[in-house]
Parts: structure tokens; sequence; C-alpha cells
């Protein structure tokens, strides 16, 4: 493989059609496509001033890099991409790309990130203003993951979480089949019409979360005290464990839950309304 090492890049198109090459050391200053339309890339302590970097790349790794915040929009219609180490300082990265592989990274300003994605695996990471982070991306693995922003995940399918904190108001609406398991997502209006949302031994705070959902399934989770009328309209499977502040109207199914502040069944409720709720306590 080619090396490019302790250089400096500007302008426009630089590097453009880089094939088989190593940077290492490499500042890419602003401009624009500086190794766009390139193939079998690897990165290691570059940092990245420019916008769209790795545009229709197809296989690009980078290590230990530092993507400024006037990268933005670098990492579009790419496949097999990989960042490990990396501090990513810009918003709008991963767009319409296929295979991402994200490890020990950083992202400070996460916003409309990976949108339209497909197959993802994201490890031992911290996202920051991550305001409608994957929207449409779908075939997710997460793991060991923070996460501040809100509208996440929504009408995104076939996504796995496992211990992460999610801070993000109206998060997986429209998703679908979803599984977040020993997780904390904290935020209003969480799940509202998913199909097939999978929780397990979650904790949920915020008002009026799983409403309108369709085969919500829910084991051993915990509520928080502001997480009230819950359910609303939604097909349900759920034990619960500890306080409930409030039910409202679930359409069917079981809740099985160790206390309950107020159960709310009125004229509103849909049909089959039979959904039957067990209280411990």
């Amino acid at each position: 493989m080619k090396i490019i090492k302790d250089q400096e890049f500007g302008g426009e198109r630089p590097l453009y059609t880089l094939h088989d090459a190593t940077l290492k050391n490499v500042t890419i200053h602003v401009g624009e496509s500086s190794i766009k339309e390139s193939g079998n890339i690897e990165a290691e302590d570059c940092t990245f001033e420019g916008k769209y970097v790795f545009w229709e790349c197809r296989g690009f790794k980078t290590t230990n890099c530092l993507y400024r915040e006037s990268a933005r929009s670098s990492l579009w219609y790419s496949q097999d991409g990989t960042l490990t180490n990396c501090r990513v300082e810009a918003p709008k990265m991963f767009r319409r790309m296929k295979g991402i592989r994200i490890e020990g990274c950083t992202f400070t300003n996460a916003q409309e990130t990976l949108w339209d994605c497909d197959d993802v695996e994201i490890k031992n990471s911290r996202i920051e203003n991550a305001d409608y982070l994957g929207m449409h991306t779908n075939n997710v693995r997460i793991e060991n993951y923070h996460q501040e922003g809100n509208y996440s995940f929504q009408y995104s399918k076939n996504v796995e979480i496992r211990n992460a904190l999610l801070n993000s108001k109206d998060a997986f609406w429209e998703c679908e089949n979803v599984t977040l398991i020993d997780c904390e997502i904290n935020g209003e209006y969480m799940g509202w019409y998913s199909k097939n949302l999978r929780l397990i031994r979650c904790h949920i705070t915020g008002e009026q979360p799983l409403c309108y959902c369709e085969n919500l399934y829910m084991e051993d989770c915990t509520m928080g005290d502001d997480a009230n009328l819950a359910f609303e309209y939604s097909t349900i499977q759920a034990t619960i464990k500890g306080h409930v502040h409030s039910i409202k109207n679930p359409t069917s199914g079981k809740i099985e839950v160790d206390s309950v502040g107020e159960i709310i069944i009125d004229e509103n409720q849909k049909s089959p309304a039979n959904c039957k709720i067990k209280v411990k306590e």
C-alpha cells in the first residue's frame, strides 16, 4: 500500500480517487471532497477539517483521528467504514452508508447523524447533541453506549441496544423490531407508534411513555415517578417491577406490576379493550 505521512492538503479534491493507501499524521485542511471516490484507505492520527472527505468510498478505516466541526457531512454514500478511537466534532456524519463500525469514539455534535444507513455496529462510545440520530437506519447493534440527544432512531428497523444510557425525547417513534436490554431511557413520549418493541430489564422515565405501540413486550422493567399515563392504546405483554405512576387505556394484552398509582379506563378506550392489569399490592 502507498504510504502518505506527515503531510498537509487543502482545497478541492487533493486526494481524489485515491486507492490502496495509508495516511499517517496527515491533515486535510478546509476544502471539499478530499478523498472522494476512493477505496481501501487507512488513516491513523489524522485531522480532517474539510467537508465531504469519504464520499463514495469503498472501504476505509480511521484510527485515532480527529474530525473537526468544519468536516461536516464527511461520511456519505460509502460502504464498509470503520472509526476506532476517534473524536468527531462534526454534525451530519454517515448518510446512505452500509457497513459501519464505530468503537471507542466520542461524537460531540452528532446532529442528524446516521441517516438512511444499514448494518451498523457501535461499541463503547459516547454521542452528544444527537438530535435526530439514526433516522431510517436499519440492522443496528449497539453496546456500552451513552447518548445525549432527542428524536433518536425514528423509523428504524432491526435495532438491538445493550447496556446503554439514552437521554432522548421522542426516541424510537414508528420503529420496528427494536430490542433494548439493560438500558436506561429518559425522555418524554418514548416509543410511540412502534411495532415489536422489546424492553428487557430497562428503566424508563418521562411523560406518556409507550403509547400507540403494537406488540410491546416488557420484562422486569422499572419506571420513573414521572412516567405517567403509560401504554395508552398499546397492545402489551409486560412485567414491571416497582411502582408505576399511572396506566391509561391499554388496548389488549397483560400487565403485571408491583404497584400503580392510578389506572385510567375511560370511554375513549379502543377495542378489544380487554387488557388485564394485575397489581401485586
